[in-house]
């Protein structure tokens, strides 16, 4: 059978209100037309369904058994709708984002005004590494990930620079000498070097700038998190790079020092980062309007 839907949904409201003028007034129609539709009904699935009353209408046994079949069917799809219109509405949803912790740093001003429009839309940020977060993406584990660069991309992936950043070389106060005046990368060789482990992006950008320097880089202490580079710092257990904005509130206080280099580094961006064969919910297409630059 191929019935249109319709006379279903019209029948289902007869039957859920037992009276043709109230189903009409819920469905905005005329009760001319829905009882001729459940007429209709009746002939294409060749029995009766309804018998009219006085007072509203009762159920054969025929239309009992539709009926239950019906109820739950609409209301299901009646909910899908609800749901659907709340969340293209943005009144509820989930964004979940891989991100790298240096980006999410970054970015955490954007995710604070995107909270602030849409309160009822719900964030998840899963701890990720660089290489885990694109690939989260890639397996359509998140909607779309914030990455600071370097950070292989690969079809399907697609990438969109969001914002450019800097890093810094930084020492705690026993290195303040070094302060001073330019020192080249090689002058710093000496010194006790603090970076992420070798598994990593960044050591290998790191390791990749000392290369085209003719250097080997080889920091001393290796840490899970630029989080916890800081304090180590701090506590002069050696010199290490930061991006600029993890620095600025320990720099203002004294508690580091900025070394300045001879050699320029190269800027590092914050990429977004969506799979295209996973289209973004309407939440997430409306944090990637914020997070993009226009």
């Amino acid at each position: 059978m191929n019935i249109n839907y319709e006379y279903y949904k019209i029948f289902y409201y007869v039957a859920k209100y037992k009276n043709l003028t109230k189903a009409a007034k819920a469905l905005q129609n005329n009760q001319p037309n829905v009882s001729r539709t459940v007429k209709l009904l009746e002939h294409e699935l060749g029995c009766g369904l309804i018998t009219r009353l006085s007072r509203g209408v009762a159920l054969t046994p025929e239309g009992e058994r539709l009926y239950s079949h019906l109820k739950i069917a609409v209301e299901q799809i009646q909910t899908a709708e609800n749901e659907l219109l709340r969340s293209t509405g943005l009144q509820e949803g989930t964004v979940t984002i891989g991100a790298s912790e240096t980006a999410l740093r970054l970015l955490l001003p954007v995710l604070n005004h995107f909270k602030k429009i849409y309160p009822r839309i719900h964030i998840r940020i899963p701890n990720h590494l660089i290489s885990e977060a694109i690939e989260s993406v890639k397996n359509g584990l998140v909607d779309f990930a914030v990455v600071a660069t370097p950070a292989r991309i690969e079809k399907p992936l697609n990438s969109f620079p969001v914002m450019n950043f800097k890093d810094i070389l930084i020492a705690g106060p026993s290195y303040s000498f070094l302060s001073d005046a330019p020192v080249s990368l090689r002058e710093l060789a000496e010194y006790p070097f603090v970076c992420h482990g070798r598994n990593t992006m960044t050591y290998q950008f790191y390791e990749s700038i000392y290369h085209k320097n003719n250097l080997t880089f080889n920091p001393e202490l290796e840490v899970a998190t630029t989080d916890q580079i800081l304090p180590i710092i701090k506590n002069d257990l050696g010199i290490g790079f930061i991006p600029e904005v993890y620095a600025k509130e320990a720099l203002l206080k004294n508690e580091i020092c900025r070394i300045p280099l001879s050699e320029e580094l190269p800027c590092r961006q914050i990429l977004f980062v969506e799979n295209e064969n996973h289209p973004l919910s309407v939440a997430a297409g409306e944090l990637k309007k914020l997070l993009l630059p226009i």
